[in-house]
C-alpha cells in the first residue's frame, strides 16, 4: 500500500537563520493489514513524517508511493486535485484535534466523508450512528455541534469521521492520547478490526499498552532532538 524511498524534509526559520533537517533518507514499506508504529523519542520527526505521507508537507527529496485505484501514485509530486482525490478515497488521517465547521451537528460531521464518496444521506448518517455508538458517544450529543464537547468526546468524533469512509490506508497521530483507558480500548478494538480487514496503518502511539495492542511492527526513526 505504501512505499517510501529516500524521503527528506527540512525546515528553514529565516528570522533566526536556522536550518533544521528533520527527515533524511527515510525508507519504509507498508503492506495491507500492517500497523507500523513509528518508534522514536519526541522531537524526532514522527509527526512530520505522517504529514509528508498525507501531503501536508512537501518533501525535499524522495518519493511517497501510495496504491490508489490499482496504481502507485507519488504523493510527494501529486498535483492538488489528485491529492484531494487520494484523501477522499485512499488515505485517511486521524490527528490529535478535531477541526470542523462550527455549529454543524456531530452526526453530519461524521457522515460527511462517506457522503462525499457517493453514499446517500440516510446511509451515511446510519453508518455514522453505528460508529458513534461503537465509540460510546451518547446519542443525546449526536445532534449537537462538538465545539462544547470534552477533549475525549471530540476525539471520538474525530476517529469516527476518519473511519467512516473505510480508506485502505490510515495515518494515526496519537489517536488515543486524550482518551481514558476504557474509551482508548474501544478505539484500539475498532482500529485492529480494520487492520485485520486489510487496512494499512502508520501510527504514532506513545502509550506502551496501545503500542502492544495495535502494532504489527515498530519502525525506528533516528533521534534528532527536534520539535517537529
Amino acid at each position: 500500500m505504501l512505499e517510501v524511498s529516500g524521503l527528506a524534509k527540512a525546515f528553514t526559520i529565516h528570522a533566526q537563520g536556522v536550518h533544521l533537517e528533520v527527515l533524511d533518507g527515510v525508507d519504509l514499506a507498508v503492506r495491507a493489514g500492517e500497523c507500523v508504529v513509528l518508534d522514536a523519542p519526541s522531537g524526532s520527526g514522527k509527526s512530520t513524517l505522517l504529514r509528508a505521507l498525507y501531503g501536508n508537507y512537501r518533501s525535499d527529496r524522495g518519493r511517497v508511493l501510495v496504491r490508489h485505484r490499482d496504481a502507485m501514485v507519488d504523493v510527494a509530486a501529486a498535483p492538488p486535485r489528485l491529492l484531494l482525490e487520494l484523501r477522499r478515497e485512499t488515505i485517511g488521517y486521524v490527528s490529535q484535534f478535531l477541526r470542523v465547521i462550527p455549529r454543524v451537528p456531530t452526526l453530519d460531521i461524521v457522515a460527511e466523508p462517506l457522503a462525499r464518496r457517493g453514499a446517500s444521506p440516510s446511509e451515511a448518517r446510519e453508518r455514522a450512528a453505528e460508529l458513534l455508538s461503537a465509540l460510546a458517544l451518547p446519542e443525546r450529543l449526536w445532534l449537537l455541534a462538538p465545539s462544547t464537547f470534552s477533549g475525549g468526546e471530540q476525539q471520538r468524533v474525530n476517529i469516527a469521521r476518519a473511519l467512516i469512509a473505510a480508506h485502505p490506508m490510515l495515518l494515526l497521530d496519537e489517536p488515543t492520547a486524550s482518551l481514558d483507558a476504557e474509551n482508548a480500548g474501544r478505539v484500539l478494538a475498532l482500529l485492529d478490526e480494520r487492520r485485520r480487514d486489510g487496512t494499512a496503518m502508520v501510527g504514532i502511539f506513545h502509550d506502551p499498552e496501545a503500542r502492544r495492542r495495535i502494532a504489527t511492527r515498530l519502525f525506528p526513526l533516528p533521534g534528532r532532538n527536534l520539535a517537529a
